[in-house]
This record gives C-alpha cells, structure tokens and sequence, in this order.
C-alpha cells in the first residue's frame, strides 16, 4: 500500500485522491495558517485595540497591508523559483516556523508605528514560503482530472480561518487582550502546520537527495515537463491580461473584508450581530472552494469565473446603499465571501491551462504579486474613503465596476492550450 507522502507517480488507474489527500491536506491547512489569510482576517479585530493602546488612526494600521504586499511583491517570484529548483517541501517547511515568529512578535508592539510597519515587511520576508504559489505547485503537480477541485479543497483553509477566527480573536482579546490575541493566533501555524507539512507534504520530486542532486533533478524536470518558462510568459498577453484583471478583482473582493466590521457598524448593525454576520464570510469562501472548483473542472474557466466573479458587484451595489436589512447583510457577505473563495483556486487553475507547468512556481508567484497589490492597497483605500466621505458608498461602487470589468477579461483568453512533452 502506498503511504500519503510516497512520492511515487501515481499509476494511470489510480484514485488521483487516494493518493494525494495527504498533499491535500497539509496544504488545505497551511494555507489557512498562513501570510495569506492570517493578517488579513484578523486585522479588522486588532485595529481598534491598537488604537485604543497606541492612538494610531485607522488608516494608519490598515497601513500594514500595503506595506506586507510590497513584500510580497518582492518575495513572491523568489519563493516561486526556489521552489521550482529546490523543492516545495524545503520552503513550505521553513517559512511556516518564520511565518509564525514573526506574526507573534507584534505582540511586542511599543507604540512606535515605524517598528510596527518594519515587523509587516519581515513577516511578508518569512512567510512568502507559506502563499498558495508554495502548495499549489505540489497539488498541481498530483493532480489532472481532478485538478480543480483538489486546488479548491486545499484552498478550503482560508475560508475555515476565515470562519473561527474572527470570533477567536474577539474572544482572545475580551479574555486576556490583544497581546495575547497575537501570541496565540501567531503560535498556530507552528503547532497545527508544520507537524502536518512534515509528515504528509511531499512533491513529486525524489526526496533524500542533496543540494545538488535536487538541482540537477529540478533542471530534468523542468526539460521534462510542457509548458512556458517565465520568460515566454512575460511575453505573451495572456499574463498580462490575468495580472490585470485580477489586480482589479483583489482590489474589489478584498477591500471591503477587513473593514466589513466598520461597514456593518456604520449600517447600523451591533457589535454581536456584527461579529456573527463576519464570520458568514469564511462559510461562504468554503462554499466558493468547493463549488467553484467542481465548476472549473467540469466548465471552460474563465466563463464560470465571468459569473461567479461579477455577482459581487451587487453585494457593493447593497453594501453602499447606507441602512441594510439583516437578510441584505447577509447576501452581501455571502456574496463577496464566495468570490473570494473562487478566485485563489482559479488563479492556480488558469496558471497551469494557459502557462503549463514548467515555470509554474515563478508565474504564478508574480502574478500572485499583483492580486496582493489589488488585495494590499484596497483596504487602505476603503478607510481613506471612509475618512474623507463618512461612509463606504463611493468605494463600494467604483469596486462594483471593477469587479465587472475584471471578470470580463478574462473571456478574452480563449480555448485551454496544450503543452506537448519537450
């Protein structure tokens, strides 16, 4: 029988998921713990204890997220190609135990928002290893037939965080303040993470070589396997196009999340009704895992990412009409939660249709850096916006429209390609 971590090709009449649910697994729950979803969940919660603590404005703290995405931005492409030619098991490996370290350290917060901001970018340093580029080359690499729905399992983390944290963190801070908040959210992706990537997550790369060995194995697969360099990419409009539309769909899908807390409050709505109406948001990104990766394996991509994509521009439409229903808050949460579960999965999927697999950690790492920019600089922009205006109302429309826009771009890139074998 062979073990979850076999790094053994799985034979042609093999269950793709019997023997891949452990690379499955450890990515769905890495992931979750990781630089993607941790900051960005939890910080509509911290950002008013840090301002009752230190007096820094909102705008100030949510600050932090542009910041972490220009790390990204810098690290992301590296981290794509260390794991193309050393292996994603190492980086995962290693980022997990600085990603954790670091987002612990903000428990050390003195009142200077320098050092506040310079902790942002050494987390984006050390956990860039944790982003989907890092678990998604593996699932990619384990599966075919079901390919979309294996990425969208394993993406299900974000949205199980997305659920228990928010009340999480609330709860952390009530019982024993935020330091402790950070400490404990921080010390997760070391204690649940890293035992569960150490034992279950494995590439289908020879493992127990050395340094060189996997150097020389990584240049064998690469002429190996089909698909474009990062080069080609760069040059083919393809990539441009995905980088564009889903720096303008990260900006829409991710600038209302971490301030939904402050749009609900300003409709109206109480602070226990607040908290439970945000956690709908992790429901509905699960929803958006499953059944937008069943949906991209069995439809054309970007026809299904047309629709799935575009129906939050009216969750925006109702969120920037002022005074919201109970059911009109829930719609709208659902709505935007969902889009934000499809988009990381689809991203993952189109990179592999349309690109191959040669060059999948560098492009999809670089096109990941401009989803973090959309998804970096929205929430700012969302605060200033409220700042200036007294409400979400301008934004919220404007992100209506670029969520339209967005989604229909991506009709542009026609039929899947096929790589023959070098």
């Amino acid at each position: 029988m062979m073990k979850p971590g076999d790094t053994s090709n799985p034979s042609p009449g093999s269950s793709e998921f019997r023997l891949g649910w452990g690379v499955v697994l450890s990515a769905l729950v890495g992931i979750g713990l990781g630089l993607s979803p941790v900051p960005f969940y939890t910080i509509g919660m911290l950002a008013p204890e840090l301002h009752k603590a230190f007096g820094w404005e909102f705008g100030a703290i949510m600050g932090g997220l542009p910041i972490m995405t220009l790390g990204v931005l810098v690290a992301s492409p590296a981290v794509g190609m260390l794991a193309d030619r050393f292996g994603v098991r190492q980086v995962a490996l290693i980022s997990i135990v600085l990603f954790s370290l670091s987002f612990m350290s903000f428990a050390l917060s003195n009142g200077s928002i320098e050092l506040f901001y310079l902790n942002w970018g050494v987390m984006a340093l050390c956990g860039a290893g944790t982003l989907p580029v890092t678990w998604t080359r593996a699932v990619n690499n384990r599966f075919d037939r079901h390919k979309g729905l294996a990425l969208g399992l394993s993406l299900l983390g974000t949205g199980l965080f997305g659920f228990f944290v928010k009340p999480l963190t609330a709860w952390l801070i009530l019982a024993y303040g935020w330091r402790s908040a950070y400490l404990v959210v921080g010390a997760m992706p070391l204690l649940l993470a890293l035992p569960i990537a150490y034992f279950f997550f494995h590439d289908v790369e020879h493992v127990g070589e050395d340094a060189a060995q996997r150097r020389a194995s990584a240049a064998l697969r690469s002429q190996a396997t089909p698909g474009l360099t990062m080069r080609q990419a760069l040059r083919d409009w393809r990539f441009w196009c995905l980088a564009i539309a889903f720096m303008l769909i990260a900006f829409a899908v991710g600038g209302p999340i971490p301030n939904m807390e402050n749009i609900l409050k300003v409709a109206g709505f109480q602070r226990d009704d607040v908290v439970s109406l945000v956690a709908l948001i992790g429901l509905s990104v699960i929803a958006g895992r499953v059944i937008g990766g069943w949906l991209i394996d069995r439809f054309w991509a970007p026809g299904v990412a047309f629709l799935l994509l575009s129906m939050p521009a009216i969750a925006c439409w109702l969120l920037a009409g002022g005074e919201l229903s109970l059911a009109s808050a829930q719609l709208s949460i659902m709505l935007i939660g969902f889009a934000a579960g499809v988009e990381y999965d689809l991203m993952a999927f189109l990179v592999a249709r349309y690109f191959g697999l040669k060059s999948y950690g560098a492009i999809y790492g670089a096109l990941y850096g401009f989803f973090a920019l959309g998804a970096g600089i929205g929430p700012v922009i969302f605060g200033k916006s409220f700042d200036r205006n007294g409400s979400y109302s301008e934004v919220l429309l404007m992100s209506a429209l670029l969520l339209l826009a967005g989604s229909a771009s991506l009709l542009a890139l026609g039929r899947y390609r096929r790589f023959s074998q070098d």
